[in-house]
């Protein structure tokens, strides 16, 4: 009796330890709290029992139970448990995505307001959502249209750069850019020993200034000054004593100018010679005699 009851404590420990390993293989703690949830998805997109749930890319539960609505055959219905811990608040929805490596995985976008909860065993609308197995899978048809076009381009591209004419072309640029190299190698040296002329022409010419008397010069200039102020002087006092002999009656050019009695002497000494050369013109006989044969007595 004693071994049978061993026996049967032995079975149900090995059928509990056996229910929590399968349900840790499966990502389910049966020693930690759990809030249950519905989901309703058009599409299941070969979403297995025991895939995780996350939010906000970190696992928050896994799926329990997948049930198609065979009535409306409009969608199914799977059922998620989470950990007791998270809030779900209203308007949180579900996606399902498919990574590239293959599997699906459900993804909770929570609501906005974190006041207003959704209560355990809530439906939380699901969304589809392009993975990036689906992504390549709608664009595979874009891109067997391009290959013929691909196609076509690569050989265009292998004609011209096969082409001589293309080589020869690259050539030319290729030597074009080494005599511009060149160039503005030599530029740069040219532009390089006109700097450095300037720079040695600039330190003489500050050579030079540096050297120049300056306040000899200075001094120079100011006698030169001096020396003019003193003829302009000079020039004044002369042109007084010009002014004032003119206009004075005491020097012969003041007496010449200022004399009303002489000017008349002059002028009427000036009309009697006019008139004395007028007449001898006129009579000359009367002033000149002479004769070949000699004078001859009256």
């Amino acid at each position: 009796m004693k071994n049978e009851i061993k026996i049967a404590i032995t079975a149900i420990v090995c059928i509990a330890i056996l229910i929590v390993g399968i349900n840790f293989l499966k990502g389910i703690n049966i020693f930690h709290g759990t809030n249950s949830y519905y989901v309703k998805l058009k599409n299941a997109k070969q979403l297995a029992v025991s895939n995780m749930v996350y939010a906000n890319g970190y696992p928050v539960g896994s799926i329990r139970e997948i049930d198609y609505q065979y009535e409306d055959n409009s969608s199914v219905v799977v059922l998620i448990e989470l950990d007791k811990n998270i809030r779900l608040p209203k308007g949180t929805t579900a996606s399902l995505e498919t990574p590239l490596m293959g599997g699906v995985i459900m993804h909770l976008i929570l609501g906005q307001n974190p006041a207003d909860l959704m209560t355990p065993l809530d439906t939380i609308i699901g969304n589809e959502t392009l993975g990036a197995m689906d992504q390549l899978s709608a664009m595979m048809p874009a891109i067997e249209r391009m290959i013929p076009k691909l196609d076509s381009i690569l050989t265009n591209v292998n004609r011209l750069t096969g082409d001589p004419a293309l080589q020869q072309t690259l050539a030319n640029a290729a030597e074009i850019t080494e005599n511009l190299k060149h160039t503005s190698a030599k530029l740069d040296r040219m532009m390089a020993d006109e700097l450095k002329g300037t720079l040695q022409n600039a330190e003489t010419l500050t050579g030079n200034l540096a050297k120049v008397d300056v306040d000899g010069t200075v001094n120079n200039l100011n006698a030169t000054l001096t020396d003019a102020r003193t003829l302009v002087g000079q020039l004044q006092r002369t042109m007084e004593d010009v002014s004032r002999q003119l206009n004075g009656t005491e020097g012969t050019l003041g007496a010449l100018m200022n004399d009303r009695t002489l000017y008349d002497n002059l002028n009427h000494t000036v009309q009697s010679a006019d008139s004395l050369v007028t007449d001898l013109k006129a009579h000359p006989k009367r002033y000149v005699h002479f004769s070949v044969f000699g004078k001859k007595d009256k």
